[in-house]
């Protein structure tokens, strides 16, 4: 692979189903000084693009994350989380799933079931494709990158004369610590940076390919959060009856009745994309873990014809039919999943900032670390009870490891 999958690859994660509905979520909480999570998380994203990509250069090791928490934090730790992240996989990924799809079926008037069925399609056909192997599954992230960069900008150039200046006043209608509650919502959608460090064992120069990617993807994804979240607040299409569906509003105000197919087809191909860039890194951070002896030897199993990790494919496809099940039976509540994930995020941010400040050399590099490290510190605080989910996860996993290595 090269750069352009690198920048396509990572901007798919990142621009993830967030961006369906949180510029207008967070516009709730915060009103329009949410501009300032979306701005404080912007310029986050350079500093995170590049110390993960220092990370991936350093060490080019399918496990990615977990690689870069064993080299600095040691082996227990690095296990530990790992166990955490096969425990959040079938909540994460399918939860993605399912915002889109139910974004697109909200639009379109589609019932539960439906709902449901389109976002198995969606995890089936992505583990399908990366069967098939690796080049095709990034030059399909490529294509889709663009359609769904394209389509965006044409949404937000649409709403721009809409937009009125009376709608950012009061600016801070909630108080400040709004606005920190802004920023743990939208830490969603800056997850995704560390997506490409699970696949620098299959680019052809991971040393150069990498960071480039990783800076075109934070300019590209920084200039289109802030863009968005400023005509949603100008524009004024959140809360009351246009939480459902916000983007669909805000395209309807410069396409009109087009807005409905438009917003439908988007959101099912964001969807698509970080579901499909987040099948590719986790596939490789349990094939990694089984290959080194962490996880079960047949999660490394390869594909006889295609040498793509099948095992892996295969574990990730039953933790997404059983959570899938689980949601067209239950009918659980997809913001606090969006909070428990988000905040589970963050936490693995910090030990891998952490990380890097023992792995990376520099005084520039390092500061950087400390900077991300610390704001990111701080966003974990605002997010009340649902901190010690990461740390509960960590102590099951270490259970598992325990028990693994015990056997």
């Amino acid at each position: 692979m090269r750069w352009y999958h690198a920048a396509a690859i990572t901007t798919g994660s990142v621009l993830g189903s967030g961006v369906l509905v949180l510029p207008a979520l967070t516009a709730e909480v915060a009103g329009p000084a949410s501009l300032l999570a979306w701005l404080l998380l912007a310029v986050l994203s350079f500093p995170l693009a590049l110390l993960f990509a220092r990370l991936a250069a350093k060490i080019p090791h399918a496990g990615g994350v977990l690689a870069y928490i064993a080299a600095a934090l040691g082996s227990p730790l690095s296990k530990s989380a790992g166990w955490m992240l096969l425990l959040m996989y079938p909540i994460g990924v399918p939860i993605v799933a399912v915002i889109g799809a139910d974004y697109a079926g909200s639009v379109v008037g589609l019932n539960h079931t439906e709902i449901t069925l389109i976002a198995a399609l969606i995890l089936t056909s992505s583990v399908l494709l990366h069967v098939r192997g690796i080049e095709l599954a990034s030059w399909i992230q490529v294509i889709i990158t663009v359609l769904i960069a394209a389509m965006l900008v044409i949404a937000i150039v649409a709403a721009l004369p809409h937009v009125h200046w009376s709608n950012f006043r009061p600016f801070m209608p909630h108080g400040f610590a709004s606005v920190g509650l802004a920023a743990v919502l939208t830490f969603w959608c800056f997850v995704g940076w560390e997506a490409a460090g699970s696949l620098t064992e299959e680019f052809v120069h991971p040393e150069r390919d990498v960071p480039m990617g990783l800076a075109i993807a934070a300019i590209l994804v920084s200039v289109l959060y802030l863009a968005l979240a400023f005509v949603t607040i100008g524009t004024k299409v959140y809360g009351g009856h246009l939480s459902l569906a916000p983007l669909s509003a805000l395209v309807g105000t410069g396409f009109g009745v087009v807005a409905t197919k438009m917003t439908a087809i988007l959101a099912l191909l964001i969807t698509f994309g970080t579901v499909h860039t987040n099948t590719a890194s986790f596939s490789r951070m349990v094939f990694a873990q089984a290959r080194d002896g962490h996880f079960p030897k047949r999660f490394a199993s390869l594909h006889p014809k295609y040498g793509t990790p099948i095992g892996a494919l295969m574990l990730l496809l039953a933790l997404c039919a059983l959570a899938l099940l689980s949601y067209g039976l239950l009918h659980p509540s997809l913001a606090a999943f969006v909070k428990i994930v988000s905040v589970s995020d963050i936490s693995i941010y910090c030990m891998c900032l952490t990380a890097a400040l023992f792995v990376l050399t520099g005084t520039a590099v390092r500061s950087l670390a400390v900077l991300c490290l610390f704001v990111c510190a701080i966003v974990y605080c605002f997010s009340g009870w649902t901190a010690l989910i990461p740390v509960g996860l960590l102590g099951a996993g270490w259970l598992f490891f325990r028990a693994s290595r015990s056997r």
